[in-house]
């Protein structure tokens, strides 16, 4: 029987072109009872399975359709293909070779075991297929193969042989007959830009980008500003946007993505109306989860959890509309601690459905084995919190007792992302791996325990945790609260975020650091604030350095009564969202409404972290924005002498300014409830003298403080880990 399609399969070949897997499935399969030799059927049925995400069945398939026609060499390339993303190594190199075996003359079976070979760190072997792929393919695909082989090695981590790989696609597309398209040689240039980017190759990575911007097609241009905003070029990203709604002027989907930089650049005035101009020409689906996030950016919290919540229950269990729901609902005023708790456990308990036990991984249960800790977060990158904080870990950290692998699930590189890289034992990129994927190869890493750094936001993997992915399993620092997870079986916390009998509000079992839950170490040296005579004669200034959708309503009313019970203060507002003269214009009239005059209000817009902090030399007391308090911002305000005034709350999210204020051992900053606050606040600014010999020594105090003191956190957080692994291998002894 041919192994090419035949009339017989057109329907179903038809349903698979549409990407209707399940339909055209069923169609190979009825096929298939009908004509059982019918080749091109039982590959596209092995492929339907490839498609579905049915891996068992998947190989089944390529061992019934290899087994009746053994010279099919698309059935061995593309069980080699399948066998390799299992992890099935050898048995994707015998599919490889079968597939060289049957035709020579093709050069997809030699890239794809040269792609193996390097990740199995046989190099030699791998460069001798890549070089004899290279002499088979024809002369209009080479650059198409290098680029291949260039996204393989991106993916694995190792952006130097990326780059070479990619310099020859480019050499290649000198001499294609025909010449690539501008937008096909564009889409290279973005290529090599990221790369460059990579290796913080920053100019020579802009050259390439400014060139790729010459793109017209609209795809193209769309990539091109993400890239862009992934490396934080987000006036770039912008610039690229607008022109392609400029150059297609009436795609709904130019203007879609044109209002989703406008989110990103914060500029919601802008983006709402270039949504409404995209719905004009055709219904938008992810119009309400964009009104959304515009909604949480601007302070309308409870606006943003109905409509997250709303769209979860549309989309289903394992939509990702419910980890937006469940951030939203930390910032809400009207959702008590046990409300949310109780909302994060009925939000995310479909998702533990099926799970793995603990007990059926193979590691040794030995408590005392030098262990393997694995991080997953995409947040190690210029600015992210989770950076911040965990840059100084890693530089202390001892490998000897517990070896670290980060699997990196993100898209944002620069500097600190190669130097987190530099600083953990091993290192995966996993972006592209999905979460059957990501977890055989946690397993097969031997990972003990493994650390989510990101909870509910951007990039994380909860349901890779959901379905348990390693033998413990933690969450740490990426989310200020319980996680409502099945199967996380610990959150670090500390004794103040997280107090004895605050039990019920966690799903994870807390373990609780003895000092504080964060440890602020920065590694830039922040030039001290020069608070003197002339700081004590200026308006008493209080500031929030916190993102707008921590304003709730209760936050400025609070901070309204703050400024009425102290005439002459003022009030400064930073935040990326001011840079948006509509963020401005809504906030400024709700303390209008307030009864705040607006001159006793500066606002300011997102500036680098540098100067970001020297800013806080115009500070003389931080406010804690409640139920959702400042986490990096007040650790960052008090660094440079601004204490901060909080209310400790009823759970760890707002109970975080008490955490940092009580370890830095000034209680009296620490308030019970609005009214409480108000009166600390008219008290510890009367005597501006007191005020400002506290300022002027605040961070040398900090750093004679247990929780600053980074060396012992870190020793710390081993012990922590060691704890859980002893805790779990104890229970799992006969």
């Amino acid at each position: 029987m041919s192994n090419r399609p035949t009339p017989a399969s057109a329907a179903a070949d038809q349903l698979f072109q549409q990407n209707q897997f399940e339909a055209a499935e069923q169609a190979y399969a009825a096929l298939l009872q009908t004509e059982p030799q019918h080749a091109w059927a039982a590959l596209q049925w092995a492929r339907c399975a490839v498609q579905l995400g049915q891996g068992r069945a998947a190989r089944d398939r390529f061992a019934g359709l290899l087994k009746t026609h053994p010279q099919n060499f698309s059935g061995w390339l593309e069980a080699g293909h399948l066998c390799r993303q299992q992890s099935a190594f050898e048995q994707a190199l015998a599919s490889y070779q079968r597939a060289m075996d049957v035709d020579p003359t093709r050069y997809e079976a030699p890239l794809g075991a040269a792609r193996l070979l390097e990740e199995l760190g046989r190099r030699d072997e791998g460069a001798a297929l890549y070089h004899r792929a290279s002499t088979l393919v024809p002369p209009d695909k080479r650059h198409f193969m290098h680029q291949r082989m260039a996204k393989f090695r991106q993916e694995r981590g190792d952006v130097p042989a990326a780059l070479d790989s990619l310099r020859l696609a480019l050499l290649a597309v000198e001499a294609s007959q025909p010449p690539l398209s501008l937008n096909q040689r564009c889409e290279m240039l973005i290529d090599l830009g990221e790369l460059l980017l990579r290796i913080n190759a920053r100019e020579d990575a802009m050259q390439v980008l400014t060139q790729a911007s010459q793109a017209t097609a609209e795809d193209t241009l769309v990539r091109l500003a993400q890239t862009s905003l992934r490396f934080n070029l987000w006036q770039e990203s912008q610039a690229v946007l607008q022109r392609n709604a400029e150059l297609h002027p009436d795609s709904a989907s130019a203007l879609w993505n044109l209002a989703h930089g406008y989110v990103e650049t914060w500029e919601m005035d802008l983006a709402l109306a270039t949504l409404a101009r995209a719905e004009a020409i055709a219904p938008q689906p992810g119009a309400r989860s964009l009104r959304a996030t515009v909604a949480g950016r601007l302070g309308e919290v409870d606006k943003a959890l109905a409509l997250y919540a709303e769209l979860a229950q549309e989309e289903g269990p394992l939509s990702q509309m419910r980890s937006s729901a469940a951030m939203a609902s930390l910032y809400s005023d009207k959702l008590t601690p046990l409300a949310v708790a109780t909302l994060h456990r009925e939000l995310f308990a479909p998702m533990g459905e099926g799970a793995r036990q603990p007990e059926s991984f193979a590691n040794p249960r030995d408590p005392h084995k030098r262990l393997r800790l694995g991080l997953v977060t995409a947040d190690f990158h210029h600015q992210h919190p989770v950076n911040i904080f965990m840059q100084p870990v890693l530089a202390r950290w001892n490998p000897e007792d517990i070896q670290i692998t980060v699997y990196f699930t993100g898209v944002s590189y620069d500097e600190q992302t190669l130097l987190a890289k530099r600083r953990v034992s091993h290192w995966v990129e996993v972006t592209t791996l999905n979460d059957a994927q990501l977890a055989r190869r946690i397993e097969e890493d031997g990972m003990d325990v493994l650390l989510d750094l990101a909870g509910h936001t951007g990039q994380q993997r909860m349901s890779l945790f959901a379905k348990c992915a390693a033998p413990v399993q933690a969450t740490f620092l990426g989310y200020p609260g319980s996680t409502g997870v099945p199967h996380m079986d610990w959150i670090l916390a500390d004794p103040v975020v997280a107090p004895v009998g605050s039990e019920p509000l966690f799903s994870e079992q807390v373990l609780r650091l003895p000092h504080a839950v964060f440890c602020f170490a920065p590694e830039v040296d922040y030039p001290y604030p020069a608070f003197n005579a002339e700081t004590v004669k200026r308006s008493l200034t209080f500031a929030s350095f916190n993102n707008v959708s921590k304003l709730t309503p209760r936050t400025l009313a609070l901070w309204a009564n703050v400024l009425k019970a102290i005439p002459d203060s003022r009030l400064l507002l930073k935040a990326p969202s001011f840079k948006d003269a509509t963020a401005i214009k809504v906030f400024g009239q709700r303390l209008q409404d307030l009864g705040v005059a607006l001159e006793r209000i500066d606002f300011r817009g997102p500036t680098g972290l540098s100067d970001t902090m020297a800013e806080y030399g115009d500070v003389d007391i931080a406010l804690d924005p409640v139920p959702y308090n400042g986490g990096t911002t007040s650790l960052q305000a008090l660094w440079m002498g601004a204490p901060v005034l909080t209310i400790a709350g009823g759970h760890f999210v707002s109970r975080m300014g008490a955490s940092f204020m009580h370890a830095a051992g000034l209680s009296e900053w620490v308030a019970t409830d609005d009214a409480d606050l108000v009166r600390r606040a008219v008290a510890l600014s009367q005597d501006r003298q007191a005020l400002l010999r506290l300022k002027q020594g605040l961070r040398q105090r900090l750093q004679a403080l247990p929780a600053w003191d980074i060396d012992q956190y870190t020793r710390d957080m081993q012990t922590a880990i060691r704890r859980m692994w002893m805790a779990s291998s104890l229970r799992s002894l006969p």
